[in-house]
């Protein structure tokens, strides 16, 4: 058993790719937990489709690709709030129209650069974290580590936004402020983790580490603890299947944190389809 732990760690890629993988986890777990409290799921969904012009844009140019998928992911955000200040549209109807629209746009560059370039793109897609270089672990762990200092310098602030913005306003909190600066954050998270699940996956591991620990436990750092070790769990075993099986390692990380939220889904004490049955034969028998 413990050979078999320890013989990927005998190859440079998979010790890198682990390294990475690790901190997506751990990151998109801490950032997913505000897109699930809020209810911004769908937001998640749209920055993640919106990076892919960008980073065909910067290769087309020659520059950072990372780069450019930021800056895509921004101006989605800000697309966005622009629909959704200056029309009657919602923001649901908002952020359904930018995502579906840059993605397009995304996938019309990426085809029309591999007809002229004998490159594979598509990895963006679905994540190939068996492939990252050196620099992108570096890449990687930067935004991790800004990010997450981030959140502790405002978690206060952030905190008391998320559960009541009406209240964070009447307080005098910048609430526009909060919520670009979320939107940074999350278009950040989703750029560290295009390497390892790619765009169309990366929501998963946004949303479900988050979803999973809050059928478990109550508070929201609570939920941020419990969903970074779901998140690492799920993708260090992902990682493991897919050496020993050759799975898809993005897939392979995304099946793995699904079937830990199916288990909670069911066996949760507090909120699991199970627990519910229990209790309600319980009341049944006392009346």
């Amino acid at each position: 058993m413990i050979q078999s732990l320890i013989e990927p760690l005998q190859y440079g890629f998979m010790q890198r790719s682990l390294i990475v993988a690790i901190i997506v986890g751990l990151l998109c777990a801490v950032v997913g937990s505000y897109l699930m409290v809020q209810r911004l799921a769908l937001l998640g969904d749209a920055i993640s489709h919106s990076v892919l012009p960008g980073l065909a844009i910067a290769f087309l140019l020659g520059g950072n690709i990372f780069v450019g998928a930021f800056i895509a992911g921004i101006i989605s955000t800000m697309a966005i709030a622009f629909i959704r200040t200056r029309s009657p549209i919602k923001e649901d109807a908002a952020m359904g129209i930018v995502f579906s629209a840059f993605f397009a746009l995304g996938i019309t560059l990426i085809t029309v650069i591999q007809k002229d370039n004998k490159i594979d793109l598509n990895h963006f897609l679905f994540g190939n974290i068996l492939g990252v270089t050196f620099d992108e672990v570096r890449d990687t762990s930067i935004i991790a580590a800004l990010v997450l200092l981030v959140i502790v310098l405002v978690y206060k602030e952030l905190l008391f936004y998320t559960f009541d913005p009406l209240g964070a306003k009447a307080a005098g909190l910048p609430v526009n402020g909060l919520n670009f600066g979320l939107m940074v954050i999350i278009a950040l998270t989703i750029v560290a983790s295009m390497k390892a699940v790619g765009v169309i996956l990366v929501l998963s591991l946004l949303i479900t580490p988050g979803a999973t620990a809050y059928l478990l436990v109550k508070r929201l750092y609570q939920v941020m603890i419990l969903g970074s070790v779901i998140g690492v769990f799920s993708s260090i075993t992902g990682m493991y299947l897919s050496y020993f099986y050759n799975f898809p390692s993005g897939p392979a990380i995304v099946l793995v944190v699904s079937g830990l939220f199916v288990l909670a889904l069911l066996f949760s004490p507090r909120h699991g389809i199970f627990a519910n049955i229990r209790k309600r034969n319980i009341v049944g028998l006392e009346r």
